[in-house]
């Protein structure tokens, strides 16, 4: 790590500044993507969309999805893309894994060389981009987004973990740059041998997020009294986001205050069990981004139990909405709650922590109320997170072209760059 900042400082020059100001070509390669509602595939839509405002060309690679077609209307369906095959993630009904596809990647980045390559997922498809963009000199932008190893032990397969790990480790270390999107999870990563990461946060945007789209009407719809309260969860409902601790978060208000509601907000392959276990919780279903704020802003706290984030998107969501957070002391929340203040941290794992944590903060109308005030202070502008974004893939050119004169130049010069 040190070894690639002092490289950065000796290298730069006023032509390099210069030079990060020019339009890039990125190729985005993806195995989710938009309208597919998961913090992958937004993050992908707010790099795209931050990189077209910020004048640069985007070249998208995913699979094909489920039932889409040449008249369907798709995302991004007028930027250049090239579609490959894919198949279905067991247990993720409607995403699939991209199927390799190297020659048809090596086809394309002949005919026109992108300036770098961002990798945002480490499936067949994200594997067969580095390994052919590697074979090409190109400079790779590696995206750390899912803990596939902490999975392995919601779907059974608990005994291939450290097997993925090492996995994700050679996937990522064939990158020149990796991002990570909180210190935390840098530092981890790193004392798991990854190498070349950076902090790559992520942003909200105030003009889908914010208390001024509480509605009364949703809370009727709910059937929610003035002053009842509301716990809110958001999120694909699947094993690894231990929606069940929620439930029982709620259970436990609700013997100090009866009348309080609980609302899941997404859509997953936990549905079916959760409408059929907890009859009097409110299941919404996906919900679209024009409402989606207003099913934030109209609770009053966020109960977060997922111990498989990377980051935790609508942590950051729920808190520009006005509505304190309470989650364990890890990734986003750790980032950016601050304890009393505008959430509430309990130790990582402690399912009792987090149910007492709960209760003790619906009894207290008043703390809430001020926590409320403060979160809705929270959060940094994706433009922000962008700026950084574009700096980084800079870098990671200077990186690449440095590899490629050290090869150049012989082997002997090749240590530092442990590709």
């Amino acid at each position: 790590m040190n070894n690639e900042h002092d490289f950065q400082a000796a290298s730069r020059t006023p032509d390099d500044l210069h030079d990060q100001r020019r339009p890039l070509r990125v190729c985005l390669v993806t195995e989710t993507f938009p309208p597919e509602v998961n913090g992958v595939a937004m993050t992908a839509g707010r790099v795209i969309n931050g990189l077209l405002a910020a004048g640069h060309k985007v070249h998208i690679v995913r699979p094909r999805q489920p039932e889409e077609d040449r008249t369907q209307l798709v995302s991004f369906a007028d930027l250049p893309t090239t579609l490959v095959r894919g198949i279905g993630v067991p247990g993720y009904n409607g995403i699939r894994f991209g199927l390799p596809s190297g020659k048809a990647l090596e086809k394309a980045w002949r005919q026109q060389r992108p300036d770098v390559v961002h990798v945002l997922t480490e499936g067949p498809l994200g594997y067969s981009a580095v390994r052919t963009a590697q074979r090409l000199g190109l400079p790779i932008v590696g995206g750390y987004h899912t803990h596939f190893d902490r999975y392995t032990e919601h779907y059974r397969f608990g005994f291939l973990r450290q097997t993925v790990t090492n996995y994700m480790v050679r996937f990522h270390n064939r990158c020149h740059i990796n991002l990570a999107p909180t210190h935390e999870l840098a530092e981890a990563l790193m004392a798991q041998g990854m190498q070349q990461v950076r902090v790559m946060s992520r942003g909200v945007d105030r003009g889908l997020f914010h208390p001024q789209y509480r509605s009364a009407a949703l809370r009727t719809q709910w059937g929610v009294g003035k002053d009842d309260l509301v716990l809110l969860c958001v999120g694909r409902l699947a094993a690894e986001k231990q929606l069940d601790w929620v439930v029982q978060a709620w259970q436990a208000v609700r013997q100090h205050k009866p009348y309080t509601k609980l609302v899941l907000v997404g859509g997953g392959p936990e549905y079916q069990r959760l409408a059929s276990s907890y009859p009097d919780v409110i299941l919404t279903g996906p919900v679209s981004s024009h409402d989606l704020g207003a099913h934030y802003a109209s609770a009053d706290l966020f109960v977060f139990a997922s111990m498989s984030e990377t980051f935790g998107n609508v942590v950051q969501e729920a808190l520009a909405s006005g509505v304190p957070v309470v989650g364990f002391d890890y990734a986003a929340a750790k980032e950016l709650i601050r304890h009393e203040v505008n959430g509430i941290l309990v130790p990582f794992g402690n399912r009792q922590a987090l149910i007492d944590a709960t209760v003790q903060a619906a009894q207290k109308p008043q703390m809430l109320r001020q926590m409320a005030r403060h979160a809705a202070e929270t959060g940094r502008s994706w433009k922000s997170v962008l700026n950084d974004l574009i700096a980084n893939y800079h870098d990671a050119i200077e990186l690449a072209s440095y590899a490629d004169r050290s090869m150049q130049d012989g082997p002997h010069t090749q240590a530092t760059q442990h590709l």
